[in-house]
């Protein structure tokens, strides 16, 4: 694998994998510099989800499951997606495909870092403001088919020459406070039913997800959730089975991997980027934990 290919699967990675099948799949896919929306064909998830794992994204993307089932691997949890499911993934996510069945469909959008957002600065809606990397919410199908209208327009809109975008805007706007308010009765829903463990094992993993690139050690988490360490590292191995240390770890590695599959920093940059002391302790760190250095890493992969 040449390790020169962009880290992310963005807009010009996505245009790249379709090029070679466009004639299939035009009629149901939409890809400008600000945005890409899938309408249902079968084919386009497949030829994303091939792609060498684990990826990661920069955007906002929104799909509704009409059809299939599968799991994958998001921001270090295992998660399965169903018919009858609205999905959200943020920047950031960290995506390892693990299985889908030839079932899968959906219909979803992509917001690019171009793409204008429709909220002034510090409006946007809150599961969308980057305390949540991800979602999956199981819903109605008055919910779905809410979801489908809206996007439904804004598929048909794109399409019509020089359409007005303040519209497109106010669609995207409204799918956004509709996959809001439904994130939101889940996690009012889900705190009723869940343990004490169970939550700050959640806010934990979230935690880890959005910080360990930085932040190693376990004493900050704790002091981010109020606890102390040996109390934090008892509760997440006895809501999970692996150390707190051990997801930081996890975390870490993957972040690493995909730098060193993605892109072509060198390894001192790598260790840098990710607030190594040195590139010495980053090598052993990265052995320990895989068997092999950095540089034998990168070179398995070609």
């Amino acid at each position: 694998m040449d390790n020169k290919q962009p880290r992310l699967i963005d807009m010009m990675r996505m245009r790249d994998i379709f090029m070679p099948h466009l004639e299939e799949i035009s009629k149901d896919i939409y890809l400008s510099s600000e945005m890409g929306i899938l309408h249902g064909n079968r084919q386009v998830f497949r030829l994303i989800s091939q792609q060498k794992p684990p990826f990661v994204i920069n955007d906002h993307r929104f799909g509704i499951i009409v059809g299939g089932e599968g799991h994958a691997n998001l921001n270090l949890v295992d998660r399965h997606i169903k018919s009858g499911m609205l999905i959200y993934l943020g920047p950031g996510t960290i995506i390892n495909p693990i299985r889908f069945s030839e079932e899968l469909e959906l219909y979803g959008f992509a917001l690019f870092p171009d793409f204008p957002m429709p909220f002034s600065s510090g409006q946007m809606p809150s599961a969308f403001n980057g305390q949540v990397r991800d979602f999956q919410l199981s819903v109605s199908e008055a919910d779905i088919q809410t979801a489908r209208h809206i996007f439904d327009a804004l598929w048909h809109l794109v399409h019509q020459p020089d359409y007005h975008r303040p519209v497109a805007s106010s669609l995207v706007a409204a799918i956004m406070h509709h996959y809001d308010a439904l994130y939101h009765h889940h996690v009012d829903r889900q705190a009723l039913n869940s343990s004490r463990d169970q939550t700050i094992f959640d806010r934990f993993i979230q935690l880890v997800n959005q910080h360990c690139a930085e932040q190693h050690q376990i004493g900050y988490y704790a002091q981010s959730l109020c606890l102390t360490e040996r109390y934090l590292s008892t509760v997440i191995r006895q809501a999970s089975g692996l150390t707190a240390k051990g997801w930081i770890d996890q975390a870490l590695i993957i972040r690493i991997k995909v730098d060193l599959m993605h892109t072509d920093k060198t390894v001192n940059q790598i260790a840098e980027d990710l607030h190594f002391p040195n590139p010495s302790f980053f090598c052993k760190y990265f052995k320990r934990e895989t068997g092999m250095t950095p540089n034998e890493y990168r070179k398995r992969l070609k």
